[in-house]
């Protein structure tokens, strides 16, 4: 058994062997390149990692500059404290007034636009509160509703730009909900979606992330197009005299990249051609 588990080890070191060997061979030269201009922390929401469009669009950032993208996909308010503490290089989340108090605080050099979505009510498919026959257009009286007839509700619950834009919505509403039927999940969007499937309870999504799953959900678009669900995305590298550590040039390279005209076509594209429609409008100011 003694030799046999050796000769297994004997394989495996030489497959390693043989692949580093390889990726040093690549014709393309792209392993070098990764390795000399190093890598980048971009924290972002949920909503960005749980729809795919990191995964479509980082591959090409990779590609043209070089540089590693390793992503934390947390809520946006957490992503703007790692930003505080120094722990990322870049941001890409969607909380305008937070990132500009951030920007504003020293914490982050600038911030631009990138693209935008909506937010939308999904719920049941049978929507037991005839919210989309009566309010398709009004998410405050969709809330209001819901809230009167302590009908569940499954909130983010984790200081994500979706839970900044939920408790907004709700003070418009004037009523703090609480109670049974108001659950705080503390989780990313899309566990958050299957979680309101589970129990057929109502819940506010970004319209990416909601299309991206929605085959496997009995959820349906309840309450749409209201324009207090306009939902905007933004870049912003960190100061990097948050910490020495910080990839000052990567993050900047990053913002330039997903500001180009390339990456903004990229961006418009996603999900055009599996979901009919865009995922996500580029909006990069010009």
């Amino acid at each position: 058994m003694k030799r046999l588990l050796s000769i297994i080890t004997a394989v495996m070191m030489l497959a390693l062997a043989l692949t580093g060997c390889a990726a040093k061979q690549s014709p393309e030269g792209e392993v070098e390149k990764t390795q000399a201009k190093g890598s980048i922390i971009l924290a972002t929401t949920t909503s960005t990692s749980d729809s795919g469009l990191l995964d479509y669009l980082l591959p090409e950032f990779t590609k043209d500059t070089g540089i590693e993208a390793k992503v934390v996909a947390v809520g946006t308010g957490q992503a703007l404290q790692m930003g505080k503490d120094g722990e990322a290089d870049v941001l890409l989340v969607h909380s305008k007034a937070a990132e500009e108090e951030f920007v504003a605080a020293g914490d982050g050099l600038e911030r631009k636009d990138v693209m935008y979505n909506d937010f939308i009510l999904v719920g049941p498919a049978n929507d037991p509160l005839k919210l989309k026959q009566e309010l398709p257009n009004d998410i405050v009286g969709a809330l209001k509703k819901i809230s009167e007839q302590k009908f569940k509700f499954i909130s983010r619950g984790d200081d994500s730009g979706t839970h900044k834009k939920e408790l907004a919505l709700w003070t418009e509403v004037g009523i703090t909900p609480e109670g049974d039927y108001y659950v705080s999940a503390g989780r990313g969007m899309g566990d958050v979606l299957k979680m309101a499937d589970e129990m057929q309870a109502y819940t506010i999504a970004d319209r990416g992330t909601y299309l991206s799953m929605k085959a496997d959900l009995g959820l349906d678009i309840i309450v749409e197009k209201d324009t207090n669900l306009f939902n905007q995305y933004g870049v912003i590298p960190v100061n990097p005299d948050k910490n020495e550590n910080i990839n000052a040039e990567g993050a900047k390279a990053f913002e330039e990249w997903i500001l180009s005209e390339k990456a903004q076509s990229l961006i418009g594209e996603y999900g055009k051609e599996k979901y009919g429609a865009p995922l996500f409008t580029p909006n990069a100011a010009k």
